[in-house]
């Protein structure tokens, strides 16, 4: 089952893009331009709710931190990530402290933007099941990964790696992706680091039975492929 993002944000050159980017990782994405409409599709009595919120300040018709305070106030208990051009400490300290778990200052890159949707996820755990990958059962929220009935036990970068590998499930995921989105996108130390995670990762696989396989493309990167839906 996908995660589901609300996007709240009123500009349309903005949240275009980032729909579109969070589609194609796989999420449900529900796309909204004011504070109201935010707050209804976190009704508390709605039949479905969002894992993640994208939520700008400079809505038209209300500033976005009533819109935290009040789906707060309502129990929404998802992760709230608040991108605003008021990049001013004061700003995010309130931004907190109305609620919200993490604060992006505009401009922003769409890889970090990524990055940072996941993480709230793992550490909101999300509303969603646990999420099924091919052969594979990545538990987000209990950072867990099953093989069938066995756990493969990994490392916290092994498990990023996987994670982002199986959002792009048959896709070849570039190496400068991999260590922007796992390590940082300012890291400076060698690319072996990638190598060496991908080779324990592997094995790691191996061990438990997994079908699933971490391909290498030469010059570009890895896919993770196999497991019992491929023919």
């Amino acid at each position: 089952m996908a995660h589901h993002v609300l996007v709240v944000e009123d500009e349309e050159d903005i949240a275009f893009p980032l729909v579109r980017t969070l589609e194609r990782e796989g999420y449900d994405v529900t796309w909204v331009q004011t504070g109201a409409a935010a707050l209804d599709v976190l009704d508390p009595h709605a039949e479905t709710m969002p894992d993640v919120v994208i939520l700008d300040l400079g809505l038209g018709d209300m500033d976005g931190l009533d819109v935290c305070r009040s789906a707060r106030s309502a129990g929404y208990e998802g992760g709230i990530m608040i991108v605003t051009a008021r990049a001013g400490e004061l700003d995010r300290v309130v931004g907190l402290d109305y609620g919200a778990d993490d604060y992006l200052a505009k401009p922003f890159g769409l890889a970090e933007l990524q990055a940072r949707v996941r993480a709230l996820l793992r550490r909101t755990g999300g509303r969603a099941a646990p999420a099924v990958e091919g052969g594979l059962r990545i538990d987000v929220a209990a950072h867990r990964v099953y093989s069938d009935d066995r756990e493969v036990p990994l490392t916290g970068k092994e498990f990023e790696v996987l994670t982002v590998l199986a959002g792009a499930r048959d896709k070849v995921v570039p190496r400068e992706r991999l260590m922007a989105e796992v390590w940082d996108e300012n890291w400076f130390g060698s690319t072996k680091t990638l190598d060496v995670t991908i080779g324990r990762l592997r094995n790691k696989l191996e061990a438990a039975g997994a079908a699933d396989k971490v391909v290498a493309v030469r010059g570009v990167g890895f896919r993770l492929e196999g497991g019992p839906t491929d023919a």
